[in-house]
C-alpha cells in the first residue's frame, strides 16, 4: 500500500520510520541539558564540606538567539506543512476505507450466495454461476487491502498525535528563546558577574577544610619538577611556567595558556643566569623566585627584562640537602605565596632543624618577620601557605595527609587530619595558588591540580 503526498512517496514502513526519526532527532537537538547550557561561577561550603549555595549563569553562546529562533521558525513551518499533508492523507484514507467497507459487506453476501450455489449447482444456470464466480475473483484481492487500510488508519491517527505533540514542543522552545532579548540577557549576565565579584571580595581568609582531586593536567618530564601560574596575573593572563628536574638546570619553558601547556606548544624559553635547587619555586607578579644552586640565596628573575632584579641570602637557612623534605631533592628552601603575600619556609641549626617561617618583601627579598615552629623539617612531606597558615603534609608518598597547621596570626599550631589522594604515589612539589584557590602539584612526572575547600567568613558593611 502506498500513499502519495506532493512529490514524496512513502510506504507504511518508510513514512513511519522517517517521521519517528525526525521527531527523536529534533527533540535531541533542541532539548538543552543544564550541563551544556549553564556554567558554575562559584560555590560556598560550610565547615563540614556541605554545599551552601552554587551560583550558575547561562553561557553567552545561549544568548545568541537570532539564528536559533530563525531555525525554529523554519522548522515549525515544515512541521505544520507536514501536518497538513498528513491531514490530506488521512481524509483520502478515510474515504477509501469507507469504500472498502462497502466492498466487505458485498463480499459477505456473495460468500453466502456462493455457498448456496455450491450446494445445488444443478439448480442454477451455468451462466449465472460463472458471473458470480468472476465477481468473487474480482473481490478476493480486496481482502488483504481491507486489512491494510485498517492498520493505515490507526497509523495515520498516531502520526497526527505525534505531530501535535512535536508542534507544541517547538512552539514552547520558540517562546522560551523569544522571551528575552540578547542585549537584556547580556546585561543581566554582566550585573550578575559584578555582584559575584563583589561577594567574592567580601570573603575573608578561610581555614582549610578539605582537599579534592586531583585533576591530571599533563604527564611529562622527569620524576621531579615544578610548574606554576602567576597568582597576581589578570584573569586573562593564563601563562604557565615549567621547570623540569630539581637541580643542574637553568631552562624555564613558558606556555601562553593552559591549553598550550597540555598540547606542548611552547611560546618562549628562558635561560636563567644561575641554576636552581629543589622544586619549590614560584612566579609572583611577573617574576620568578627560586633558590640558587648550592646556596641559601633567593633569586628574583624578571621574565620581562630577562635579568635578575634582586638576590639575598636567607640567614642561617640550611641548603643542599641539609634540611630537605622527606623526599630529598635539595628541597631545603621553599618559596611560596598566598593571599597575604610572599613567604619562605626552611630550617636552621638555631631552631634544631625545625621548620622556620619567614614573610619576605617581594621587591627586596628582605625578611619582614619570622616564626619558629617545633615541627621537624626532615619529617615534612611538603608544605604550603593559605591565608597566613602553614599546612604541612606527613609524607610525600601514598597515604599522605595534611597533618600539621601553624597560624602566623596567632603563633599557635594544631594537629589536623585532612587526607588527599596521592594518585601517583610521589609528590615533589605542592604549592597553593591564591587566584585559582587550588593546589598545584608535581606527582611522579604528572602535573596535577587539587581543589581546596575553605571555611570562609563573609564580611558585612557593619564589620570593623
Amino acid at each position: 500500500m502506498h500513499f502519495a503526498c506532493g512529490f514524496f512517496k512513502f510506504t507504511q514502513y518508510n513514512y513511519k520510520t522517517s517521521l519517528t526519526l525526525l521527531i527523536l532527532s529534533l527533540l535531541t537537538i533542541y532539548t538543552i541539558a543544564p550541563k551544556e547550557g549553564w556554567q558554575v561561577y562559584s560555590s560556598a561550603q560550610d565547615a563540614d564540606g556541605r554545599c551552601i549555595c552554587t551560583v550558575v549563569a547561562p553561557e553567552q553562546s545561549l544568548c545568541s538567539r537570532d539564528a536559533k529562533s530563525r531555525q525554529l521558525r523554519q522548522l515549525l513551518e515544515k512541521v505544520q506543512n507536514m501536518s497538513q499533508s498528513i491531514e490530506v492523507l488521512n481524509l483520502r484514507t478515510q474515504r477509501d476505507f469507507q469504500y472498502v467497507m462497502k466492498m466487505e459487506n458485498q463480499m459477505k453476501g456473495l460468500r453466502t450466495k456462493f455457498r448456496q450455489i455450491e450446494d445445488d449447482r444443478k439448480s442454477v444456470m451455468a451462466r449465472n454461476f460463472q458471473e458470480l464466480q468472476d465477481k468473487m475473483d474480482e473481490l478476493k484481492p480486496l481482502i488483504p487491502v481491507l486489512e491494510q487500510y485498517k492498520m493505515d488508519a490507526a497509523l495515520i491517527s498516531q502520526f497526527k498525535e505525534e505531530i501535535r505533540n512535536l508542534s507544541a514542543v517547538l512552539t514552547g522552545i520558540q517562546e522560551e528563546l523569544g522571551a528575552y532579548d540578547y542585549d537584556e540577557l547580556y546585561q543581566r549576565v554582566l550585573r550578575l558577574d559584578n555582584r559575584l565579584r563583589s561577594c567574592m571580595g567580601k570573603l575573608t581568609c578561610g581555614k582549610l577544610m578539605k582537599i579534592t582531586g586531583p585533576v591530571t593536567i599533563k604527564t611529562s618530564g622527569t620524576r621531579f619538577g615544578a610548574w606554576m601560574t602567576d597568582p597576581l596575573a589578570s584573569t586573562r593572563n593564563n601563562r604557565v611556567w615549567y621547570m623540569d628536574s630539581y637541580t643542574n638546570s637553568k631552562i624555564v619553558r613558558e606556555y601562553k595558556t593552559m591549553e598550550d601547556f597540555v598540547v606542548g606548544v611552547v611560546s618562549r624559553t628562558y635561560s636563567l643566569p644561575f641554576k636552581w635547587e629543589g622544586t619549590n619555586h614560584i612566579v609572583y607578579n611577573g617574576s620568578l623566585y627560586y633558590n640558587k644552586y648550592q646556596s641559601n640565596i633567593i633569586v628574583k628573575y624578571s621574565f620581562e627584562t630577562g635579568s635578575v632584579l634582586a638576590q639575598r641570602a636567607l640567614e642561617f637557612a640550611g641548603f643542599h640537602n641539609m634540611y630537605p623534605y622527606t623526599w630529598g631533592g635539595y628541597s631545603d628552601i621553599d618559596v611560596m605565596a598566598d593571599e597575604l603575600g610572599m613567604w619562605v619556609v626552611y630550617a636552621t641549626n638555631q631552631n634544631a632543624g625545625n621548620v622556620v617561617i619567614s614573610q619576605i618583601d617581594p621587591d627586596t627579598l628582605q625578611v619582614l618577620k619570622t616564626w619558629n615552629t617545633e615541627y621537624s623539617k626532615r619529617n615534612a612531606g611538603e608544605s604550603f601557605m593559605i591565608c597566613g597558615t602553614l599546612y604541612i603534609t606527613n609524607s610525600h608518598l601514598s597515604g599522605a595527609k595534611v597533618y600539621y597547621a601553624y597560624s602566623t596570626k596567632t603563633s599557635t599550631y594544631e594537629y589536623i587530619d585532612i587526607p588527599f589522594h596521592n594518585q601517583y604515589f610521589h609528590i615533589s612539589m605542592l604549592d597553593y595558588n591564591a587566584r585559582e584557590r587550588a593546589l598545584y602539584a608535581w606527582n611522579n612526572g604528572h602535573q596535577v591540580i587539587f581543589n581546596v575547600t575553605l571555611f570562609h567568613v563573609i564580611k558585612t558593611d557593619d564589620d570593623s
